[in-house]
């Protein structure tokens, strides 16, 4: 027991002889003091830690104790051999700043600088930004060929989240009627759902949530819930009334904007706020493949047509410039000879089918922060709540050509957007501007697909482009370094056939009406061998088979480059010198446009991309308004592409307009879990389905954000993305909560606002190897 403060600490009973007490050992001896603090392990939560912490003290960074004592010895060994400077007051700085340790300040360490404890968070593997859910279906990451027992291998590998739903669904037919409505099940006494309206609420329907008041997030804001009986907030839009029979019926009830409520016969629909929904008969018909593609079919069988044209000229056995079969010898010193050359050689080759329609002006530019596609995380909430955090363009989740194709109904709901992504972006007209570019016709939301094939990536677009109406752009991933997409041949696989990849840009560009085709490429596969620069000196000029048969470049309207290889996956700082190489070669090609502007040889509007301008954009390692303008200036690139670093900061956004760091406050992080929520809620619905898949996304979410080290807290800036901090606290409870690594920290802060967790329901970590079970309620 301890005293009042001066006094000295009394000792424990002897247990061998309680009439004699026991001595303190000196402090030469080195014994640990009898009743030392409790120690903090590490499967102990952030809040845990912080509360352990604060009851029993921390070394303070002056060397003396707050509470919790070293060793006698331990502190002498330390002296003995001058490490004061490991525990000093002032930390590191700027210029002793370790790599890839985030400076924290010493007063929010857990541990005291220079302990054993003291070490930086393991290194997470961050294929989970891109993609990760592909590597779910059970290929192992490891790049051996897959054996049998090798399949459960990898961090990701068949994650299993549960189920979280109704012990008995309510039918269809009652979910939103009053409840004695005459209308009929279709199934009659077949269905297996219940019917009767009082007996789901109280036997199978969980109990309505609390948070948000108790009313209906949904509700509250657009005066109807979709959900009906099944909301969890069911209460807060229902009523009882009496009959005139003498009965008491249930009823849900709406209300108009000015808050009144409205009666059944009253009710009307309203319009959705979602907009790119493939209806269920146009997945249908997919699915069944009566869904045409007549443009895609005519290129692909161009395009073969071509090929074979070509492999019958380059390898017919020409040597040395000699001409193929009726082909002219281009003689490259008499450019008059050449050009004639160059023009019969061409009439040796099928003219396409048709050529592609002029594309809608696009625009990137300084006032144009990109929001990269992330697969898993940059779901429709996720993107709005960025939108609404100053992301001026965004991407859906990557999907798969054939999924799409095969009218695949978790595939489409990838393209559903919400109306804040189709206004217009950003837009400060400058010299540099794009010609005839109309910014209140564009729109902010582009889809990204993947495909292997030519005939995979033509049909998708055209189908894309005929059943979305509110597409900025169709853009074809190949950076996505997952093995099961890599072994497909989709993906960063693309980056090692150059020849293809232009073959599916051009059809795709030719297949895509006004609609834009845009790429996304990593350096290569190959850490030691970059390719990207001579890919993308073919996509923006055509490769020398292109030129030889006279068919146009790909006219893709923007590149956009990760500055790492797949090898590197996302270990390692992005090479951001290797992108300003590559954006030289962008730049040299606009400027040489520009030259033959209003010239006789002024290439095709039609197969040419945006006023003959080519866009490129840098990715990697963006975390700060600082590293944003410092890539525009020293890379020249036209915009940046943001991704772990908006996962992390969601209002990285918001210090790029601004131009200044933000120093949030819990409060206000917590605020924007909230607003996550809402939009959740609104996506999903308010049902248990709806309630349970919006707390698996907010974990999802939650599993990278709890990286942030608020700023007020580092020693030296700007922070580093790839910066991993020691254990710290925050400078409240709320704070150390927020940056907690611990999964059941997640469930807390997601229980804030979505109740307990249903008894069924599972979460697995992307990053750990635990997962979560939650026990049955009671």
């Amino acid at each position: 027991m301890t005293g009042s403060s001066g006094e000295a600490e009394a000792m424990p009973p002897n247990p061998l002889d309680p009439q004699e007490s026991l001595k303190p050992t000196p402090a030469a001896v080195g014994a640990e003091i009898p009743h030392p603090a409790q120690p903090l392990y590490a499967e102990d939560s952030a809040t845990t830690k912080a509360e352990k912490g604060e009851r029993h003290g921390l070394m303070k960074c002056d060397g003396s104790d707050g509470g919790v004592e070293e060793s006698p010895a331990k502190r002498i060994k330390l002296e003995a051999e001058g490490h004061e400077g490991r525990v000093g007051t002032h930390g590191p700085t700027p210029s002793e700043r370790q790599k890839g340790v985030a400076p924290i300040k010493a007063e929010f360490l857990v541990y005291p600088p220079g302990s054993k404890q003291d070490r930086s968070g393991t290194v997470i593997d961050d294929d989970a930004a891109e993609a990760s859910h592909h590597a779910d279906q059970g290929t192992p990451s490891d790049p051996r060929p897959a054996k049998r027992k090798d399949k459960s291998r990898g961090q990701n590998t068949n994650r299993q989240f549960g189920s979280w739903k109704d012990d008995k669904g309510l039918c269809q037919s009652r979910s939103t009627q009053t409840e004695f409505s005459p209308e009929q099940c279709r199934f009659g006494d077949k269905c297996k759902f219940e019917h009767d309206l009082r007996k789901y609420l109280k036997d199978y329907k969980r109990g309505d949530l609390t948070t948000f008041g108790g009313v209906c997030p949904i509700w509250e804001l657009k005066g109807k819930c979709d959900a009906g009986w099944k909301c969890r907030f069911v209460g807060s839009h229902m009523q009882e009334r009496d009959t005139e029979d003498g009965k008491k019926e249930l009823l849900l009830v709406e209300k108009d904007q000015s808050g009144n409520l409205l009666s059944v016969s009253e009710r009307s629909s309203r319009e959705t706020d979602t907009v790119n929904l493939a209806t269920t008969q146009q997945k249908l018909d997919l699915a069944k493949r009566r869904t045409q593609t007549p443009k895609a079919d005519a290129y692909t069988d161009w395009l073969e047509k071509n090929s074979k044209e070509l492999e019958k000229k380059l390898h017919s056995g020409q040597q040395n410039g000699a001409p193929a079969e009726g082909g002219v010898k281009i003689d490259d010193t008499d450019s008059a000879v050449k050009e004639t050359a160059v023009e019969e050689n061409r009439a040796l080759y099928t003219e396409p089918p048709f050529l592609p329609s002029e594309k809608r002006r696009i625009y990137f530019g300084p006032e144009t922060p990109v929001l990269a596609p992330l697969t898993t995380q940059g779901n429709l909430p996720f993107r709005r709540l960025c939108v609404s955090l100053g992301a001026q363009l965004t991407y859906s989740e990557m999907a798969m050509g054939m999924s799409l194709i095969q009218g695949q109904k978790s595939e489409w709901a990838l393209m559903r957007a919400h109306a804040s992504e189709t206004t217009p972006p950003a837009y400060r007209p400058q010299s540099s501007a794009v010609e005839n570019y109309d910014n209140a016709k564009d729109f902010k939301f582009g889809a990204q697909i993947a495909a292997n094939k030519p005939w995979i990536a033509l049909k998708t677009t055209e189908i894309l482009t005929s059943t979305c109406p509110r597409l900025r752009v169709v853009d074809l991933n190949c950076g996505c370094p997952i093995d099961l997409v890599y072994r497909q041949g989709a993906g960063s696989a693309l980056l090692d056939s150059p020849s293809k990849l232009e073959k599916i840009l051009r059809g795709m560009n030719a297949v895509s009406g006004h609609v834009p085709i845009t790429v996304k490429i990593r350096m290569g596969t190959k850490t030691e061998r970059p390719t990207a620069l001579k890919l993308v000196d073919r996509l923006v000029h055509g490769g020398h088979e292109t030129l030889e048969a006279g068919n146009a470049p790909s006219g893709v309207a923007a590149i956009t480059l990760h500055g790492r290889s797949r090898q590197q996956r996302y270990t390692k700082d992005a090479d951001w010198e290797y992108i300003a190489e590559c954006a030289a070669l962008i730049r040299d090609f606009n400027r040489r446009g520009d030259d033959l502007a209003d010239t006789v040889r002024e290439a095709d509007a039609r197969s040419q991309p945006s006023a003959g301008k080519v866009f490129f954009v840098g990715n990697g390692d963006c975390y700060s308004h600082a590293d944003y303008a410092a890539h525009l200036s020293s890379a020249g690139v036209h915009s940046v592409m943001l991704a772990r670093g908006a996962l992390i900061k969601p209002w990285l956004f918001e210090e790029i307009a601004s131009g200044q760091y933000l120093d949030k406050s819990a409060t206000e992080r917590l605020a924007l879990v909230e607003q996550y929520v809402r939009f959740g809620l609104e996506t999903w619905g308010s049902d248990e389905m709806g309630v349970g898949t919006t707390r698996r996304f907010l974990l999802e979410w939650l599993s990278f954000a709890y990286r942030y080290v608020p700023v007020g807290l580092l020693e030296v800036l700007p922070p580093g993305l790839q910066d991993r901090p020691p254990a710290w606290r925050g400078r409240n409870e709320l704070e150390t909560l927020l940056g907690s690594g611990d999964f059941r920290d997640w469930i807390k802060i997601s229980e804030m606002f979505l109740g307990p967790a249903h008894k069924d329901f599972r979460f697995a970590p992307k990053h750990k190897s635990n997962s979560y079970e939650i026990e049955a309620e009671g």
